[in-house]
């Protein structure tokens, strides 16, 4: 039995509805995926762009503007320094030793006295010598005697052979006699001189001024003049010496300086941050260490506050002079790249400008710029690194407002590390956007004092919808 034509379209129908409602649903999907895509390029063009939900005069629209800490050049006097490792060396060290055998009796010091020339240090028993002395003197009397009879005799003799009594040789003899009597008593005296000289030898004093340091040996043990060690050591502390090296290229303009006056010599802590000392350069030495390609100085130090020690070890900062007048820039502004030095610096409509320079001498902080920029202009001290010519910045310190409202400005040019109080921008109205926009707050300075800077006093807040 054949279906009715009426029962076979009603299937047909049925499938035609389906097929048609599944192609307008994929349609749809599609279209929606496509604004969706079409809204993200947009967005991701506008975020390129620098745009943003901001109004029309908020930084939302336009270049990326990039914060950077500022400093001006200045014109001043830049002191040229030579840095050097050094050692603090006594300026005269003794070790005191006995010049005669003998036992020690008396020791008249305390270990780290301060003594003088002169001081009576240790005493050696004087018995033996003040012995020794009594017989020299003995003989010295006994020569002295015969001495002054064979003068006597002489003179007699001399007589006679004017009368022809005596013949020539016996005046000769008499006469020789009477000289070798003459060295006797000589010769006697030397050894009561010696025997005087070793007894003063048993009273041992400070042959320089300073400061004792331990003690060697102790009451009552024989001490030798042949001994290695001696009974102390004195260090001379004031003045005191410093010897430091400098590279042999710089050795030639300090002794240039040198002929024109005495040059200023620092010495600072192992760390480099503590002065210690202030004193003058005295000489250079005569020659160069060929191994390390460096000369020795030495520098004189009062070392009134007994500040310095002997083997210390200090940096020394040689002042070799003062240049007057020099553009100065903070060292932390110089770049350095493949063309060599430059600095980047900041134009008047806000914009980054690269600059090449010549650096003519750095010190501390600072660096002596000989062309390339002039005083008065602002150089970026800090974020060069996301510079370019003609990027827009921002100086550290200054807040801007979200909309239409000018930037509030919160610290003025840093000025190698001074700083300047400011306020807030005027008013600022926020725009609607599709995003929460909240007025930015001003960055803080890269250098140290720049104060953080504030909203505006009506900055707007932008509300999302």
């Amino acid at each position: 039995m054949l279906p009715l034509r009426g029962q076979m379209s009603k299937p047909s129908s049925m499938k035609l509805a389906s097929r048609t409602f599944f192609s307008v649903c994929l349609c749809s999907f599609l279209i929606l995926v496509l604004i969706g895509c079409g809204n993200t390029s947009a967005n991701s063009k506008n975020s390129k762009s620098g745009s943003g939900p901001g109004g029309k005069g908020g930084p939302g629209r336009g270049q990326m503007v990039i914060p950077v800490g500022v400093a001006t050049a200045e014109v001043r006097d830049l002191p040229v320094i030579l840095n050097g490792l050094g050692s603090v060396d006594a300026y005269n060290t003794v070790a005191v030793k006995s010049r005669i055998d003998g036992q020690l009796v008396k020791v008249a010091f305390r270990e780290g006295q301060e003594v003088k020339e002169g001081d009576l240090l240790a005493e050696i028993d004087p018995r033996p010598y003040e012995v020794q002395l009594s017989q020299a003197q003995a003989t010295l009397f006994k020569d002295q005697s015969a001495l002054k009879d064979a003068k006597v005799n002489l003179g007699r003799f001399q007589e006679l052979f004017k009368d022809g009594v005596i013949p020539r040789q016996q005046l000769d003899t008499q006469e020789s006699l009477a000289g070798q009597l003459e060295g006797s008593v000589r010769a006697d005296q030397a050894q009561v001189d010696n025997v005087k000289l070793n007894l003063a030898y048993t009273r041992i004093t400070a042959p320089v001024s300073g400061r004792i340091g331990l003690r060697q040996i102790d009451v009552g043990n024989m001490v030798h003049a042949s001994d290695p060690n001696g009974l102390l050591v004195i260090t001379q502390l004031q003045p005191i010496a410093v010897i430091f090296s400098l590279p042999q290229d710089q050795l030639q303009s300090v002794a240039q300086q040198m002929r024109k006056g005495r040059l200023q010599v620092d010495a600072y802590s192992r760390d480099d941050q503590t002065k210690i000392a202030t004193g003058t350069l005295l000489t250079i030495d005569n020659q160069i260490d060929v191994t390390t390609g460096t000369g020795k100085l030495k520098a004189v130090f009062d070392n009134r506050d007994r500040a310095l020690w002997p083997n210390q070890f200090v940096n020394v900062h040689l002042l070799l002079e003062v240049r007057k007048n020099n553009t100065v820039v903070p060292a932390a502004a110089i770049q350095r790249g493949p063309q060599g030095t430059y600095v980047f610096t900041v134009k008047p409509d806000k914009t980054a400008e690269m600059r090449p320079v010549t650096v003519r001498s750095s010190e501390g902080i600072f660096s002596s710029v000989s062309q390339g920029v002039k005083r008065g202009e602002m150089v970026v001290t800090d974020g060069q690194d996301k510079l370019q010519p003609g990027t827009k910045v921002e100086i550290a310190g200054n807040g801007s407002q979200g909309g239409q409202g000018a930037p509030g400005n919160s610290g003025g040019n840093a000025n190698f590390g001074g700083n300047q109080s400011g306020q807030g921008g005027p008013t600022g109205r926020g725009n609607q956007g599709p995003m929460q926009n909240q007025g930015n707050q001003g960055i803080q300075g890269s250098k140290p004092g720049h104060a953080h800077s504030g909203q505006g006093p009506q900055g707007g807040q932008n509300k999302g919808r």
